[in-house]
């Protein structure tokens, strides 16, 4: 089996020859290497070899690892990227970089007030189901628009960009990421501070090439890093 560092090793030179057949500066791409259900020995062992974002979807397991000697002091950049509801929004608010997944007006309202309580600003992204599927979370594609509308004005909140899961078909999910990025340049237009939305968290470890050609600024690869869950 390859060691993580191996796997890391691959995985970034696919990030830069995507960017590079983009036309991207590698630098533009982030790597968010997706720990959920990940023991916190195989983070730290990602961590030795060079990685400092790291992406969690579930708050207790989460808040378990933030306790665990190999990772207690360690200056990890920790992003939140499954479906977060508000009632768990106050567990977590102080201590992740970005939030990628709200899908509600009212979670956006509920990390806001979390924000203001612990004097800090956090920066987090609206889910989008370009893919349309009934199982899965999201916004409406139809509906990013007005839910951002409402959410500029949030005190010591970012609305930084729109993050999605795409369809398992390739071919689909670059059509998919493509909507995203252009519903993003729609956003913008519409925003206060259209600088701020810079991000589009997207793609995985089978289809982040296709992500990174559609302007992914940031990727979500799990087994590709560490294996098979």
């Amino acid at each position: 089996m390859d060691s993580i560092a191996s796997n890391l090793e691959v995985i970034r030179e696919q990030i830069s020859s995507a960017c590079h057949k983009a036309g991207r500066r590698d630098d533009e791409v982030m790597l968010i290497a997706v720990s959920k259900t990940k023991s916190a020995v195989a983070i730290r062992e990602a961590w030795e070899a060079g990685q400092r974002e790291f992406g969690e979807s579930y708050v207790q397991e989460f808040l378990d690892k933030l306790e665990t000697p190999e990772l207690s002091g360690l200056p990890i950049s920790w992003h939140f990227i499954g479906h977060l509801q508000s009632n768990k929004v106050r567990q977590i608010a102080d201590k992740v970089s970005m939030i990628h997944g709200i899908d509600k007006l009212s979670t956006a309202e509920e990390l806001s007030r979390r924000a203001v309580q612990h004097n800090q600003q956090v920066d987090y992204l609206l889910e989008v189901n370009v893919s349309r599927e009934s199982t899965k979370y999201g916004l409406d594609p139809s509906s990013v628009l007005q839910t951002a509308e409402a959410c500029f004005g949030l005190p010591n909140v970012r609305l930084r960009g729109l993050m999605t899961i795409a369809s398992p078909d390739p071919s689909e999910a670059r059509r998919e990421f493509a909507e995203l990025r252009q519903t993003l340049e729609k956003l913008r237009q519409n925003a206060p501070d259209p600088s701020q939305l810079t991000e589009l968290s997207m793609g995985m470890s089978g289809d982040f090439e296709e992500a990174i050609l559609e302007g992914a600024t940031m990727i979500r690869i799990g087994t590709a890093i560490f294996g098979w869950r």
